[in-house]
């Protein structure tokens, strides 16, 4: 019987889980072109949510939903030898994680409480500025991807979907922390 991992692995763990497809597509793309790399992400973010499946014993909703966009964008783009496609899948999914999120809270419904119910107890109306924040940055990513895909070379492209998105996404949830904070529940 293998022992639980220490608590400080788990973030490490997911951190390498899920930026790791990301790092091998920004190598893959570096070293060789946008197909080889297309390919190689296709089956490293495959290896990752089957990874994280089996270490979890739960599918990871948001990264098989990324990953299935990634599949079937990666799979046109080596089919009709057209980069447009993975470059454009950011815009789709953020769009698409944008949407879920903003029509659910305008239907009263909270998604995110449901994804992220394990790493925070906050009050309704803590989740509901947390999903309208979040499905408005999700707006802000897709147009900066489009912006940067349509008038940039792939190489620039490949370097901010790494060292753009990534980054930016790990500032703006660091920046949720005060409203985080101000609408946890208290465990009195």
């Amino acid at each position: 019987m293998s022992q639980p991992d220490p608590p400080t692995q788990r973030p490490l763990r997911k951190l390498l889980i899920e930026f790791g497809p990301l790092v091998t597509f920004f190598l893959a793309q570096r070293y060789k072109d946008i197909y080889w790399a297309t390919g190689v992400f296709m089956v490293a973010i495959s290896i990752s949510v089957l990874v994280s499946r089996r270490i979890e014993h739960k599918w990871p909703v948001v990264p098989l939903v990324t990953a299935v966009f990634v599949l079937v964008m990666g799979g046109l783009t080596l089919w009709l030898q057209d980069a447009t496609f993975i470059m454009m899948k950011p815009t789709i999914v953020n769009l698409l994680f944008a949407g879920i999120l903003l029509v659910g809270l305008a239907n009263k419904r909270l998604f995110l409480k449901t994804v992220f119910a394990e790493a925070f107890d906050l009050e309704d109306e803590g989740w509901s500025k947390l999903t309208l924040r979040f499905g408005l940055f999700f707006v802000i990513l897709a147009a900066l991807n489009e912006i940067v895909w349509r008038t940039q070379s792939v190489d620039v492209w490949t370097s901010f979907k790494v060292f753009g998105i990534a980054p930016l996404t790990i500032v703006f949830m660091l920046l949720q922390g005060r409203l985080v904070e101000r609408y946890t529940r208290s465990k009195s």
